[in-house]
């Protein structure tokens, strides 16, 4: 399980120029906005909470597809079943592809569900209550939403897989959580992903989980390092040349389960990009004033670089 604390720091400024450099993109690339991915954050929390059955849920859901589907075709919705606890849950992962005619994608993946439960609130009166979630899950599904419309004005090299994983933070034990994350491990082929075709090749994941934290601090993670650490390198080296090294702490601190984990044993080298120092996580002050623009732009760039950076 995570947890956090507290942690301050002061956001870096933007270097576009550079960013755009370091793209070695043709053209002007179109530019990863800190305010449209925080808008995005803003109207998942004002659907309420996302919790697999719920009306939130479903009207985010909504939400997510119909954004989507403005910069691709090639959008899908996988629905799942899941039994927890005696209770068949209703799940649904969300798939779309830029650039699908590629040989070889990168995975672009958050989750979009949260939690049921405010467990780490003090008062026991409020443990039972479900949280907001605009760090722990709506920031993540905002970067990628932004990055889909980035990605559809300027096509990278290389094909871009979006995966938005239901049932990340249902339960209390890693037996009852990552439901999306392993559903897709076992089901990577055309009937979880569109434009899907058997010579394609993953190259790499990378997921995002509570990326929004204002006092934005992130660390490399262990099973990350340990999986991929090329990749690793390549995000923190990339975060470092942005001018973002305060922001992209050059050293292993924590060891987390999260979605990347099956993705990992299903033979995808994934990366965890998470702010684990987050005072509110799992509870009731999980809310939009946590979370900032200019942190979801500083991961927003970090990835889009690192994205626009990969060949043929």
């Amino acid at each position: 399980m995570k947890t956090r604390a507290f942690r301050g720091s002061a956001l870096a400024p933007a270097l576009f120029l550079l960013t755009m450099l370091m793209c070695g993109c043709s053209g002007s690339a179109e530019r990863f906005d800190g305010g449209r991915a925080f808008v995005n954050l803003k109207a998942q929390v004002d659907c309420g909470p996302r919790v697999p059955g719920s009306e939130g849920h479903s009207k985010c859901l909504d939400l997510i597809v119909s954004y989507l589907e403005k910069q691709t075709k090639h959008v899908k919705v996988s629905r799942f079943s899941q039994k927890v606890d005696g209770k068949i849950l209703e799940m649904a992962n969300i798939s779309a592809v830029i650039n699908p005619e590629a040989s070889e994608w990168v995975l672009l993946c958050a989750h979009w569900d949260t939690r049921p439960i405010a467990d780490m609130e003090i008062d026991p009166k409020l443990k039972n209550k479900p949280i907001p979630g605009a760090n722990d899950g709506a920031s993540g599904v905002a970067v990628l939403m932004e990055l889909s419309r980035i990605f559809a004005k300027t096509t990278p090299k290389i094909g871009v897989l979006f995966v938005f994983f239901d049932g990340e933070d249902y339960g209390r034990t890693d037996a009852t959580m990552f439901f999306g994350s392993r559903y897709f491990a076992k089901n990577i082929n055309a009937t979880s992903i569109p434009a899907w075709r058997e010579d394609v090749r993953i190259r790499y994941g990378i997921l995002l989980d509570m990326v929004g934290d204002k006092d934005l601090r992130i660390y490399r993670e262990k099973n990350s390092q340990d999986a991929a650490p090329e990749i690793v390198d390549k995000i923190w080296r990339t975060a470092s040349r942005m001018g973002y090294a305060e922001h992209f702490v050059d050293e292993v601190k924590y060891q987390i389960s999260d979605d990347h984990l099956p993705l990992i044993a299903a033979g995808i080298k994934c990366v965890d990009i998470i702010d684990f120092d987050y005072g509110p996580w799992h509870t009731l002050d999980d809310t939009v004033d946590k979370c900032s623009a200019g942190s979801l732009e500083i991961v927003g760039r970090v990835v889009s670089s690192v994205v626009y950076s990969e060949k043929k």
